[in-house]
């Protein structure tokens, strides 16, 4: 079972190996996931991928696996989102600054390894400069982990049939939603989704290499309203969660071993 880094006492914290403890630090976001999903979506994402972080180390022989898990962050940078009611966003600015200050505490009292698990991927580009940066200033080694192996043959093989822009909000984070608390899902009320403004592009699409920074209102049902999420979520299941949480967090094991050997 993984610590948390939170639990320690001040004593213990003193005895932990700084030089090769690596600090884990899940990443989440407060914004919205269409009708169905929570707006803690990414949080709870986060926090069940700690869960199944640590159940594949222990199938991979690694129960005593040098790592601290961080409080997540509960709030990132979710400008795409902010039109939508209940999204949280903090500034750029604001966002690398709060990470860029937490790198700062924990360098400063010995630890070099710290590993960002990214559970919204508006989060990514702040922290990949901030990785470079960190780097560069205090010699310290950030890594960054993308907690969903969206594209992995085993992950595809859960999305239904038809449903070709599932993204965001959609079936797949529904179902790991459900895998941890399938109450908390509203598939009544669900909708699809569609990139409307990019649908019929060939080159010019919300991701890829000819794209714009997208924002919620371009993903729209099939009526045009803008609904915000990708793809059609109202085939997620709990069982479809569990093998995408598993699926990733077994991905992610070979990652975690070489920067546990990674040297400073």
């Amino acid at each position: 079972m993984l610590k948390n880094y939170r639990d320690l006492t001040r004593l213990e914290m003193e005895q932990v190996d700084k030089e090769n403890t690596i600090i884990l630090i899940p990443v989440g976001a407060l914004e919205q996931h269409g009708n169905q999903a929570p707006l803690g979506t990414d949080d709870i994402i986060a926090e069940a991928m700690v869960e199944y972080l640590g159940k594949a180390l222990e199938e991979a022989g690694e129960s005593d696996f040098p790592m601290l898990v961080f409080p997540v962050i509960p709030v990132g940078l979710s400008t795409e989102h902010r039109n939508f009611c209940g999204s949280i966003t903090l500034r750029p600015d604001t966002y690398y600054h709060l990470l860029y200050d937490i790198c700062v505490s924990l360098a400063h009292h010995g630890f070099k390894k710290i590993a960002f698990l990214i559970c919204h991927g508006g989060n990514a580009p702040i922290i990949q400069v901030l990785s470079r940066e960190l780097r560069s200033e205090l010699g310290i080694s950030p890594f960054f982990l993308s907690s969903g192996a969206f594209g992995h043959p085993d992950v595809q093989a859960t999305v239904s049939e038809g449903n070709i822009w599932d993204f965001h909000g959609g079936e797949m984070e529904t179902s790991m939603v459900m895998a941890v608390d399938e109450n908390l899902v509203k598939l009544e009320t669900s909708e699809a989704g569609i990139p409307a403004s990019f649908e019929h592009n060939k080159a010019l699409l919300p991701y890829g290499t000819v794209s714009i920074g997208w924002v919620s209102e371009d993903w729209k049902t099939k009526e045009g309203k803008p609904i915000g999420i990708g793809g059609d979520p109202s085939g997620a299941t709990a069982e479809k969660g569990r093998i995408i949480l598993e699926t990733s967090a077994r991905v992610l094991i070979p990652g975690l071993l070489e920067i546990r050997d990674w040297k400073v």
